[in-house]
């Protein structure tokens, strides 16, 4: 068992498990972490508490509780970022690389600065890399993100006229499909279903799970159903409101789920077995299908099957036999005459 203590680097990004050992910290109290990286600053998440850590996994340990010297190293470190990206940004244009500068960050003992970046094709950046090493006297590293991730950084508001998601508290991107849109009944519109990172909102997988527990109660569409208020094709459907919309001879009639649904039969007494009706066949009302088998026919005197005829029948003889079906004469050839 260790004492076990969630770490924060960046606003809605994961928490990271550490081994905070003797050491007294709770939420909200800045941290110094040893990481593969290095040391970093991170904010503590989630209080210390036992816990058998995953197997084959060891944590690394909690250095300390940062003090003023650590708060201020890490101001001088966003200060850098930021000369660091006009920096880089004017060199970029001046070479016309073909990709997008999204963001810098120093490491927390300033031994490595990450330049992130999106690019639609693969870019050479080596000499670039060269000059930046020049100019900042450190290792550069250059990393290629998604739109997704650039989104996550930069931030911003979405359609909802809220800050995104992903930039406040979404630590994962789950998969999101155009299937999610269709069935929770959403406009496919690509303006409406996108976010400002071009793809699909990750709102739509918020509630689908719901959607599909609540659309078994309803009628697919394209469907014939008879309801109270009478019969039609299913056209349109509302989950969140319980109602669906038929289209009948006298025109659309919206219909409740509850008063569509039908009773179910009641239970049989204890002891007594279901009644099954009898199933009938296409054959006519004679014929009664079992389960298993094929349809009967009622019991009752089978009817007499006609004799086939005899095989010993001997052939008519030739006087028997009618005029033009005798034996027939074969023809004689005449001679061919030899020439000359």
């Amino acid at each position: 068992m260790a004492r076990v203590v969630g770490v924060r680097f960046k606003r809605a990004s994961r928490v990271y498990h550490f081994d905070a050992g003797p050491l007294e910290c709770g939420p909200g109290d800045w941290v110094v972490v040893e990481t593969e990286r290095g040391m970093a600053l991170g904010q503590v998440a989630a209080a210390p508490r036992e816990m058998e850590p995953p197997s084959g996994q060891v944590l690394k340990k909690v250095l300390r509780r940062a003090g003023e010297r650590d708060i201020l190293r890490y101001e001088q470190n966003c200060e850098l970022e930021g000369y660091a990206f006009q920096v880089c940004l004017e060199k970029i244009r001046e070479k016309g690389l073909p990709m997008k500068l999204v963001d810098v960050e120093y490491l927390f003992d300033g031994s490595k600065a990450i330049f992130y970046f999106t690019a639609e094709q693969r870019v050479d950046f080596r000499e670039l890399v060269r000059e930046l090493a020049r100019e900042f006297h450190t290792r550069i590293e250059m990393r290629q993100i998604g739109v997704r991730d650039e989104a996550k950084l930069v931030g911003g508001v979405g359609p909802c006229g809220r800050e995104l998601c992903c930039a406040t508290w979404l630590t994962q991107f789950s998969p999101v499909s155009v299937r999610m849109a269709k069935e929770q009944d959403v406009a496919l519109n690509p303006t409406k279903i996108s976010g400002v990172c071009g793809r699909l909102m990750c709102c739509l997988g918020y509630e689908h799970e719901e959607y599909k527990r609540e659309a078994k109660r309803f009628p697919r569409l394209g469907k014939t159903v008879e309801t109270p208020r009478g019969t039609g094709k299913v056209v349109r459907r509302n989950v969140l409101e319980g109602t669906f919309v038929i289209q009948t001879r006298e025109g659309e009639v919206a219909v409740s789920v509850a008063e569509w649904s039908v009773p179910s039969r009641p239970a049989p007494a204890k002891g007594e077995k279901p009644r099954q009706e009898p199933r009938r066949t296409s054959g006519g009302p004679g014929r009664e299908k079992r389960p298993g088998g094929r349809g009967r026919k009622p019991a009752g005197p089978k009817p007499d099957k006609p004799k086939p005829p005899s095989q010993e029948t001997s052939a008519p003889s030739a006087a028997e036999q009618p005029a033009g079906q005798g034996r027939k004469r074969r023809s004689r050839r005449r001679p061919r005459r030899k020439k000359g």
